[in-house]
């Protein structure tokens, strides 16, 4: 384990479901589970509750990533890539929610305390903007879209 080591505040809603954990030594996130037991129909966008209120240290972010056997499993995705939790998301109704696609034709069972995501603490910073103008920036554009190929 890293010498990173940060304390984080919890909050379980059932306590019959597992603390969070790393599943290996060399883990950098760990596993959210799903509070109910859920039928997802196809095509539906739903929110899974993931059973944890947690309070994210300042200067962190956490960032909630699909489980790679998510979509080969289930054909579920999260339509928005990832999810984004600030620290001042910890209120005593902010259960951590997993907003999910069903990308199949067919009725998707969720078992409760299936593992569905998982949680990565990110350092962060806020910027200072300051406006220039088009003037000061690089006389030559790279085009594309974010890309150099």
């Amino acid at each position: 384990m890293s010498n990173d080591l940060i304390s984080v505040q919890i909050s379980r809603l059932d306590k019959n479901l597992p603390l969070p954990n790393y599943q290996t030594s060399g883990s950098l996130a760990f596993d959210l589970y799903s509070r109910l037991d859920l039928q997802i129909k196809p095509q539906e966008l739903i929110r899974i509750p993931s059973n944890l209120i947690i309070k994210v240290p300042q200067g962190y972010a956490l960032q909630l990533i699909p489980r790679s056997s998510l979509f080969t499993k289930k054909q579920l995705i999260f339509p928005h890539s990832i999810g984004l939790i600030d620290s001042d998301f910890c209120g005593k109704d902010d259960e951590i929610q997993l907003q999910v696609l069903n990308l199949s034709n067919n009725l998707i069972q969720i078992k409760k305390g299936e593992r569905l995501a998982q949680g990565l603490f990110v350092k962060t910073s806020q910027a200072s903007f300051q406006e220039i103008s088009q003037e000061n920036l690089l006389s030559n554009s790279r085009g594309g879209f974010g890309s150099t190929g």
